[in-house]
């Protein structure tokens, strides 16, 4: 969460690494996928992850999703019926009010081809008192809701962590989490062994552990796809497969996930590449030992 005076001179990696730009077909909304869509309704966290992918939209300046942006986003996801599940993310959706997080639920429910709706926060970690009776009692209204949040170290685990995540799982709410490869935080197969387990107990299904991405200012957190492999691989056998994230790495010129494993990595002409979902080769800046 603090700054490093690194991130200032770092000249390596971009700022919009997943080229979310380029993947907007209209405001606010990110799609790379036939059947699903991201909905981005604000720059505003209760923390900011100095790794975090949207660097670039952090600044001071409180800038959420106008009504006419919401218009617009709605009347996108009504027309392209293929559209079944919807991600509201940000920043952090939960910096907004019940009435007006509702507001937004509300209407993606109504689309009647919408069939689920996760909402990604740091919330559970970074400040769980926001998660209420009052919250829980409106999200539940328009199940199946999903929460997505991130856990990348069980330092992060407090009473109050256990106490959300309690209130959310009793009410039927489905939570999982997607952990992000710190080099220095949890590059370390028995830390996110730890996690994973503390993780499983409070009900929070460990779904990704992403390979960290380039964005500029985050070269000291880098950890090698071979080390992330690596250290991956060290949990299986040692604990369930349940405390067994899936290993991805989202390739670069917004083509989506790919699970990171020997199957999907080639060489060629002495260069790495990634293998996409859609069997497109996407080059990686590093060097690979096959």
């Amino acid at each position: 969460m603090i700054p490093n005076p690194y991130e200032e001179t770092d000249s390596w990696g971009t700022l919009d690494p997943m080229c979310e730009k380029h993947t907007q077909p209209v405001n606010r909304i990110t799609r790379r996928y036939p059947d699903r869509v991201i909905l981005n309704v604000t720059n505003l966290c209760f923390s900011y992850c100095r790794h975090c992918q949207r660097k670039r939209n952090i600044s001071c300046i409180h800038d959420t999703i106008s009504e006419s942006e919401l218009n617009n986003a709605y009347l996108y996801i009504n027309e392209h019926k293929e559209i079944r599940d919807v991600l509201i993310t940000g920043g952090d959706p939960l910096t907004y009010s019940d009435k007006k997080l509702e507001n937004i639920i509300k209407k993606i429910r109504d689309i009647p081809h919408v069939e689920i709706i996760r909402i990604g926060t740091r919330a559970i970690s970074t400040m769980p008192q926001r998660i209420t009776e009052e919250f829980t009692n409106m999200i539940k209204e328009y199940a199946p809701i999903y929460i997505i949040t991130q856990f990348n170290h069980p330092n992060e685990i407090t009473i109050d962590t256990q106490r959300a995540s309690a209130l959310l799982s009793d009410n039927g709410i489905i939570l999982g989490n997607q952990s992000v490869l710190l080099n220095g935080i949890n590059d370390n197969s028995f830390i996110l062994q730890l996690l994973n387990q503390m993780l499983l107990k409070l009900r929070i299904r460990p779904y990704y552990i992403f390979h960290p991405k380039t964005v500029s200012g985050t070269h000291h957190f880098y950890v090698s796809i071979n080390r992330g492999i690596e250290i991956v691989n060290g949990l299986r056998g040692n604990t369930s497969g349940l405390c067994v994230p899936t290993y991805v790495y989202n390739s670069q010129g917004g083509n989506g996930k790919i699970v990171l494993n020997k199957n999907s990595l080639c060489t060629k002409n002495n260069r790495l590449y990634v293998i996409t979902w859609e069997n497109k080769l996407i080059p990686v800046n590093e060097d690979y030992e096959v």
